[in-house]
């Protein structure tokens, strides 16, 4: 079996990455597997779905042990995730591996890919909630369900949207819930719902075995690297630059042309400039230790076991 070694450096850029600021690898790997290394998009994502599963259990240890995950949310999100992860994974079966179906998984990609760099900017504006300690959580039955069958297909399909997609719609209809609780909520879901869409891409067969293990070599340690760096100050300046890649990534899948993609470069620098800005003020009114919590990937959430008190 034939190990990559630009793949496992790439890997380990990628995993620095989500180490350090939080943000889900689904965004990060999946693209530069396909624009800089030419993979196909069905065996990318395939490979970054199994990847995920040795660096997301890193968070959702640390998470439990804070009893920051609210189960209630959690087993409503998987009835709906882990069922339509699965699916994700025979629709993406039933497209094929032609050149139109890589094409069509492309432009599906980009969708999801500007999907979730517009809900991490949206995020970014979102005014401060309240964190309301005494008052018990009101779960919402059927729109956290809704929640799970649409983040959970589109992982399956696009490996794009644990990590951005429902969290931000978990806020959406959780307002009151503390982003701590909101991270490990989001991770501990995550699990089940990758070991689903992992089985239907076994099951399915779009793994490619040597790419996955290059990445895995690659991003595991450089994820745990990333979160021991991060333990240290808050990086959240950034992750506007890496929300503006992704945004720009997915309109180049989508097939936008170069003088629009160029318009588009210009309006998501001066996004990402505003976001930069707020950024830097997050960091200067909140303790470092505090914002590695606030963090939405899988592995970031392993930083508090080396910097946060125990809650």
């Amino acid at each position: 079996m034939h190990i990559d070694i630009y793949l496992v450096l790439g890997s380990a850029v990628v995993g620095f990455l989500v180490g350090m600021t939080g943000l889900g690898g689904g965004a990060l790997m999946t693209p530069m597997l396909v624009l800089v290394f030419g993979i196909a998009p069905s065996a990318a994502i395939s490979s970054d779905l199994i990847a995920a599963l040795f660096m997301k259990p890193f968070g959702v240890a640390i998470h439990w042990k804070r009893k920051t995950v609210q189960t209630g949310i959690v087993k409503l999100l998987c009835i709906g995730s882990v069922p339509s992860a699965f699916l994700g994974t025979y629709v993406m079966h039933l497209m094929g591996d032609s050149a139109t179906a890589e094409r069509n998984l492309e432009i599906l990609l980009g969708t999801a890919l500007i999907f979730g760099a517009t809900a991490m900017i949206v995020r970014s504006f979102l005014p401060g909630r309240r964190q309301l300690t005494d008052r018990p959580l009101t779960l919402r039955k059927y729109p956290t369900i809704a929640i799970g069958v649409v983040g959970g297909f589109m992982v399956g399909l696009t490996s794009v949207g644990a990590g951005s997609m429902i969290l931000v719609l978990l806020l959406m209809i959780y307002p009151n819930l503390k982003n701590h609780q909101l991270v490990g909520t989001d991770l501990a879901q995550s699990i089940p719902l990758t070991m689903a869409a992992t089985a239907g891409t076994l099951l399915f067969g779009h793994v490619e075995f040597a790419l996955t293990i290059s990445i895995i070599i690659g991003s595991v340690p450089a994820v745990i690297v990333g979160s021991l760096i991060s333990s240290k100050g808050t990086f959240q300046v950034i992750r506007p630059f890496i929300a503006g890649v992704v945004l720009l990534s997915g309109l180049k899948y989508v097939g936008l042309p170069i003088p629009a993609l160029g318009v588009a470069a210009l309006l998501t620098a001066a996004v990402v400039v505003v976001m930069t800005v707020r950024a830097t003020r997050a960091d200067k009114s909140v303790e470092p230790a505090q914002l590695v919590l606030f963090d939405d990937g899988a592995a970031a959430s392993i930083a508090p076991m080396f910097a946060v008190p125990e809650l």
